[in-house]
């Protein structure tokens, strides 16, 4: 590529024009040392525009957040699946969520032992695609704890967010957004919860707003939004079958 400028660009500036143009790939399933390059050559620099930081965690503000999310041209994808019901169905979603057994796909994972469900922790989800792996480096903004009180409000030390969401028709709710860091393909958050309502019903969700961040997913995004809606609809399967199998027999 030629440069017109007087002066070179200077080595951070090609340095971060190289990051945004890399993609991580390998032919085996990722070894834990491809994994951690991976989120290290992202330098921990999240892809997409500080005002949407958080922003999955809002997603229930109705049509207008949604509207305010389209018109920054990113697309909404959105899945909600009933586990079950009661206090020891949320309990056992909640470790499941922790452990990402909700990537328990086969065809995609994150390594638990090396991402803890915290804020600040970085990570890399690896997902099979034809032939080569990819892996895509991502980082936990907020994670929301949340057990309401009878009166449906937040009880004392039991909220751990940033990002609060309304909580007036749950009992209880955990669940955390990543962001997408330097090198993802896509440009965007995801949230994955878990929710207790007053119903006494248990559900899965997953949130999740984005946008080509690379070449090869500009050209190829009508093929990304479908995959985005395998992987909720492949999630939310296994989820169910994970949660469902610690049942204890009645």
């Amino acid at each position: 590529r030629i440069c017109l400028s007087r002066a070179p660009p200077a080595k951070s500036q090609c340095r971060e024009r190289c990051a945004e143009m890399v993609l991580f790939l390998s032919w085996g399933r990722p070894s834990s040392h491809q994994r951690k390059a991976c989120v290290d050559t992202s330098g921990g620099v999240f892809n997409y525009d500080a005002d949407y930081r958080g922003a999955s965690s809002s997603h229930r503000g109705g049509p207008e957040a949604e509207a305010a999310l389209s018109g920054g041209g990113f697309h909404v994808n959105r899945a909600r699946v009933l586990l079950g019901s009661g206090p020891d169905t949320f309990r056992r979603a909640k470790a499941a969520l922790r452990a990402w057994r909700h990537f328990r796909l086969g065809w995609a994972f994150v390594d638990p032992e090396t991402a803890p469900v915290e804020k600040g922790t970085k990570f890399c989800v690896c997902v099979r695609e034809i032939l080569p792996w990819v892996m895509m480096p991502l980082q936990i903004v907020y994670v929301n704890d949340i057990m309401t009180s009878g009166d449906g409000h937040a009880g004392a030390g039991r909220r751990a967010a940033e990002e609060s969401r309304p909580s007036n028709h749950l009992k209880a709710c955990f669940g955390f957004g990543s962001g997408t860091l330097r090198g993802h393909l896509l440009a965007g958050e995801e949230w994955f919860s878990v929710e207790w309502d007053q119903n006494d019903q248990v559900y899965y969700e997953i949130f999740s707003f984005s946008k080509p961040a690379h070449l090869l997913s500009t050209i190829g995004y009508p093929y990304v939004k479908l995959r985005q809606k395998y992987f909720a609809q492949e999630s939310a399967r296994a989820f169910i079958a994970d949660v469902t199998s610690q049942q204890s027999p009645t």
